[in-house]
């Protein structure tokens, strides 16, 4: 049984550790589906299971080093690796469309990043300021977008 503990929790006995870093986890998962929910309901390119899924990679990022007791140097070089990382997966939603001379999928690239950073907050267990940018994403996400046609308006003689 002892080996299977090894095997499973890396020797970890203490039941309050295991459900922390379980809730936090899980804070994550459910942060990052938060935002992605509004990209769903716009039918944009990574929704729901995209954002919950980076949270989730992002807190898992975080968690694995510092469960390993990396120093903060050590946890710096993750987050610049995390970050450059999700650059990547960001740059794949975005589409230049010529045909019609624009640009799609920046906004979902942004939220994505901005998902991302979430999951390093929560992971990190600074959840206040977790919870501050997924309202904000929110407020940006949708209430901004319904603003938007007024500006456009205005920008055309």
């Amino acid at each position: 049984m002892d080996t299977l503990n090894e095997q499973l929790f890396n020797g970890l006995t203490n039941g309050p550790h295991i459900v922390r870093v379980l809730v936090r986890l899980v804070v994550a998962v459910v942060m990052g589906g938060l935002i992605g929910y509004e990209r769903e309901r716009e039918h944009r390119e990574a929704g729901l299971r995209t954002h919950m899924l980076v949270a989730l990679g992002a807190a898992l990022f975080i968690l694995i080093p510092i469960e390993a007791g990396t120093d903060l140097q050590g946890l710096g070089r993750v987050v610049q690796g995390l970050t450059a990382g999700i650059g990547f997966l960001g740059a794949g939603t975005i589409l230049q469309l010529p045909a019609e001379r624009r640009i799609k999928g920046l906004t979902t690239a942004g939220s994505i990043w901005v998902t991302a950073a979430v999951g390093v907050a929560v992971g990190f267990g600074w959840l206040w300021p977790a919870i501050a940018a997924v309202v904000l994403s929110w407020v940006v996400l949708y209430f901004v977008h319904l603003l938007e046609p007024r500006f456009k308006d205005q920008k055309e003689p």
